[in-house]
């Protein structure tokens, strides 16, 4: 019995040790929910703001109330404004890329789908988020913000373009298709995406017209024929 009791003993400890580790791990995990949630609230209203007025009345005061939080806190968070707008372009950057990986890189899709999923990818995000493409537009035409657009957005533009012109190349392979300008096609499809995200922002009410598909399909359809259809 005695040997019994001995050998529970560093067991009891081993158990009481365990479950205290996790309680310390608990409030750890939900500081850092709250400050991931504190994170995105900052970035949801420096994106309303920028949406609605641009960039030059943007301050950290006025997306701190905007949270309805202190101004020590935003600053805490991003340090400075600069730091603040490349968040939230990275942020808008990784949710255009979300949606180009689910319509574009799914797993089983053919050339032609990968690309119709491009067409869609472009159309979709546009009509779901209006002001997500408003500060798209606003940071790629302020010359003070294009810096950062250029390291942050160019980059993500370039490969998509070069993702599509893939696949243009793929179909015009493999259908047979001769003397098809792959280079000024895609870049075509390209100057429609952007020059229709402009226009949206200048021109709201544009922004539910299927303009923009039935223009690249039109492209598309000319170049491939056999493997796009017109939309009606």
């Amino acid at each position: 019995m005695a040997q019994r009791k001995a050998a529970a003993k560093p067991e009891n400890r081993k158990t009481v040790t365990t479950k205290g580790a996790a309680n310390d791990a608990a409030p750890k995990d939900r500081r850092r929910e709250r400050g991931e949630a504190s994170v995105q609230r900052i970035i949801d209203a420096t994106i309303e703001l920028i949406a609605e007025e641009g960039l030059a009345s943007v301050t950290m005061q006025r997306i701190a109330e905007h949270v309805g939080s202190s101004n020590a806190l935003v600053v805490f968070h991003f340090r400075s404004k600069e730091n603040l707008f490349r968040a939230v372009l990275q942020y808008l950057s990784d949710q255009y890329d979300a949606l180009w990986v689910t319509l574009v890189r799914a797993p089983g899709l053919s050339p032609v789908e990968r690309l119709l999923g491009a067409v869609d990818c472009a159309q979709r995000f546009a009509r779901q988020h209006p002001k997500w493409v408003s500060v798209f537009v606003v940071f790629s035409s302020d010359r003070k913000s294009m810096q950062i657009y250029n390291e942050i957005g160019l980059p993500s533009d370039l490969a998509y373009t070069a993702e599509a012109r893939e696949l243009l190349v793929e179909i015009a392979g493999s259908g047979g298709y001769t003397g098809v300008d792959i280079y000024t096609l895609s870049e075509s499809l390209n100057y429609l995406v952007h020059g229709a995200w402009y226009w949206d922002h200048l021109n709201p009410s544009s922004r539910d017209t299927d303009v923009l598909r039935k223009t690249m399909l039109l492209l598309l359809h000319q170049a491939f024929p056999r493997h796009f259809e017109l939309m009606r």
